[in-house]
């Protein structure tokens, strides 16, 4: 895949999609949230991806949505008919949201490893991932509230769910920063690494082991925790019974059964 502003690599059924506007900080201008939901979607669509792991090249992680196209956007929904404008503005919020909602959509597990600054859009997007990993100089800032505007793409629907509601609301109205330990603490990453060549070599191996795994199994198994998040515990017990009885007679698991029984490491199909 060829990206103006990602950088991507296919390893070992590792895609690793890296941030590529180190000069600004990695920030989000209209191209790079485009070419997130393309990457997103043909990571989606290609068997030889199994994980994704995402991280930014340069000083940061993501400082957040790029202030040029931010300064840009009344002349983008300009109309001589007020109402049209507005929907005009709905449209393209819609669309933002539609790209950090490619990470939950993509079937495969997103793994975001995260150093330096993150920002903003760059917290709506860690939030989008499976799973958050964080370097020691990694920090988090809803910083929304300080350019007086409500954060619009995700953190404050996707955050509560990870954090608690109350950590949530005061990370929102305070714009204050968090550090990495903090950050673990809140449950907001999974781990903390010392530096970031040991963060990027910790995600890797992690995002190896899931690799090995059955893939069917890994995307059902993400399917099943998302819909319980916003789902009843009825309903997703109904949806992973129907999800079993269309999938658990597979030739996933009868690799996995006859490894066991051979006392092999099972090799899955893509």
């Amino acid at each position: 895949m060829n990206f103006e502003t990602l950088a991507v690599d296919l390893h070992a059924g590792i895609a690793t999609l890296r941030l590529n506007r180190p000069e600004r900080g990695n920030a989000l201008n209209a191209t790079l949230w485009q070419e997130i939901r393309q990457a997103f979607e043909w990571a989606d669509q290609t068997p030889q991806v199994r994980v994704v792991v995402l991280q930014g090249e340069g000083k940061h992680f993501c400082t957040g949505i790029d202030l040029q196209m931010l300064m840009a956007l009344q002349q983008q929904i300009q109309n001589d008919c007020d109402g049209r404008s507005r929907e005009a503005l709905r449209r393209l919020i819609l669309d933002l949201q539609g790209t950090l909602t490619s990470l939950e959509r993509c079937r495969k597990p997103v793994l975001a490893a995260i150093h330096g600054g993150c920002i903003g859009g760059g917290v709506d997007l860690i939030c989008c991932a499976d799973m958050r990993y964080a370097a020691a100089d990694a920090s988090f800032c809803i910083k929304e509230i300080d350019i007086g505007m409500t954060a619009d793409v995700g953190t404050l629907q996707r955050l509560p769910r990870l954090i608690g509601e109350g950590l949530a609301r005061e990370l929102a109205y305070t714009g204050r920063t968090v550090d990495g330990a903090e950050a673990a603490e809140l449950r907001l990453v999974n781990r903390v690494f010392a530096s970031r060549e040991a963060l990027y070599a910790g995600v890797q191996a992690i995002a190896a082991t899931i690799a090995a795994k059955s893939p069917l199994a890994i995307r059902g198994s993400k399917e099943m925790i998302t819909y319980a998040r916003d789902h009843s515990v009825a309903d997703g017990l109904n949806h992973v019974a129907t999800w079993n009885a269309a999938m658990l007679m597979s030739a996933d698991l009868a690799e996995a059964l006859s490894a066991q029984m051979q006392k092999r490491k099972p090799v899955f199909r893509d």
